[in-house]
C-alpha cells in the first residue's frame, strides 16, 4: 500500500502576481467570509499554458462546479465543504494552496488530510479498483444486450489508471495523466500501464479523429454538465494539438468522457447517448475484442490488488 514517507512536500507559496490576481477572482465571485484554495497542476505542476486554475469554495454549497474566464485565464470553481470525508475529493485537497482563510479553518483540514494521507491514498486507490471490477462485469454481462458495454470496458481502464497513478503517489490529473504514467520507473505495478492504455485505445490517436472526438466530448459535456467545461476542453484539445500530443488529447478527452458517463443516472432508458459515445469515446463494436480485452483488465485489476497490498 501507499507509505506516507513516500510522499514529497506538495505546499508551494505563490507568486506575488497570483495572490493579486487571486484577490480580483474572490472580489469577482463576492468572497469574503469563507475558506479558498488552490489545488491543481497550476498549484503543483506540470502545467501548461491551456490550464486552468482550479479554486475550492469552502461555503458548504451543494452547488455544481462551474467555470469562469477572467483576463484571458479560465478558472474552475468547486463548492466544499470543511467536514469533507470522501476519499477523491480529499486527495484533490492535498497540498492547497490556501488563498483565504480568517479562522484557520482550512488550514485545519489540510493539516488533518496530511496527517491521515496515507490512509486516504489507499482508500481512494481500493475505490478506484472497485470501480474497475464493477465496469468490468457490467462489460461482460452486455457484451450482447447492452449498447454501453464497450462505455463500461473505457470506464474500467479509466478507473484503472487511476489507481496506478495514485500508487506511484501521483493525483489524476487528465491532461498530464499519460506522459506521467509513461515516465514512472519500471517495476510490477508499472508493468500493467501498457495494456491498460491499450484497452483505453491511445495508439488510435490522429488529427481527423481527435477532431470528431472533441466535437462528441463537448456536446457530451453539455449535455451532463451544462457549465461552460466544454470551452475549456477545446482550449486544452487545441494546445493538444498544436504541440503534437496526439496521444494525450485521445486520453485526456476519454477521460473527461469518462467522468460524465458515470454521472448519469438510469443509463437503460437512455440509449440514444450511445450515438454521441461511440466518436467521444472511439468506441469498438467487435463483441469478440471487447471480451478480450475486459478479461486482460480483469486480470491487471486482480493483479493491483494483490501488489497494493505488498
Amino acid at each position: 500500500m501507499v507509505k506516507s514517507s513516500h510522499f514529497e512536500t506538495l505546499y508551494k507559496i505563490q507568486s506575488h502576481d497570483f495572490c493579486l490576481e487571486s484577490k480580483k477572482i474572490l472580489e469577482k465571485l463576492s468572497i469574503e467570509n469563507c475558506p479558498v484554495g488552490m489545488g491543481g497542476c497550476k498549484n503543483q505542476g506540470p502545467s501548461y499554458d491551456c490550464c486552468e486554475y482550479d479554486i475550492t469554495v469552502f461555503d458548504g454549497k451543494k452547488q455544481k462546479e462551474s467555470f469562469i474566464e477572467f483576463d484571458g485565464a479560465f478558472y474552475h470553481i468547486y463548492h466544499g465543504t470543511l467536514q469533507e470525508t470522501s476519499p477523491d475529493i480529499l486527495l484533490q485537497y492535498d497540498g492547497m494552496t490556501i488563498l483565504l482563510d480568517e479562522q484557520w479553518e482550512l488550514r485545519m483540514l489540510l493539516s488533518k488530510i496530511k496527517e491521515k494521507k496515507e490512509q486516504i491514498f489507499n482508500a481512494y486507490i481500493k475505490s478506484c479498483l472497485v470501480e474497475a471490477g464493477v465496469c468490468i462485469t457490467k462489460t461482460k454481462n452486455g457484451l450482447n444486450t447492452d449498447p454501453y458495454s464497450s462505455s463500461w470496458l473505457k470506464c474500467a481502464a479509466y478507473f484503472l489508471a487511476d489507481a496506478v497513478s495514485v500508487l506511484n503517489f501521483h493525483r489524476p490529473s487528465p491532461v498530464h495523466m499519460l506522459k506521467i504514467l509513461r515516465e514512472f520507473d519500471k517495476n510490477k505495478i508499472n508493468e500493467l500501464i501498457s495494456p491498460i492504455t491499450e484497452s483505453i485505445g491511445i495508439e488510435r490517436a490522429t488529427p481527423s479523429l481527435l477532431s470528431r472526438m472533441l466535437k462528441s466530448t463537448k456536446g457530451f459535456s453539455d449535455l451532463v454538465e451544462d457549465n461552460f467545461h466544454s470551452k475549456m476542453i477545446s482550449q486544452k484539445y487545441r494546445y493538444m494539438i498544436d504541440n503534437s500530443l496526439f496521444s494525450d488529447c485521445y486520453f485526456y478527452l476519454g477521460y473527461i468522457n469518462r467522468n460524465n458517463f458515470i454521472k448519469i443516472p438510469d443509463l437503460h432508458r437512455k440509449p440514444e447517448l450511445i450515438h454521441m459515445l461511440k466518436t467521444g469515446f472511439d468506441l469498438e463494436s467487435d463483441t469478440t475484442k471487447i471480451e478480450s480485452e475486459a478479461n486482460k483488465l480483469h486480470q491487471a485489476t486482480n493483479s493491483l490488488l494483490s501488489l497494493s497490498h505488498e
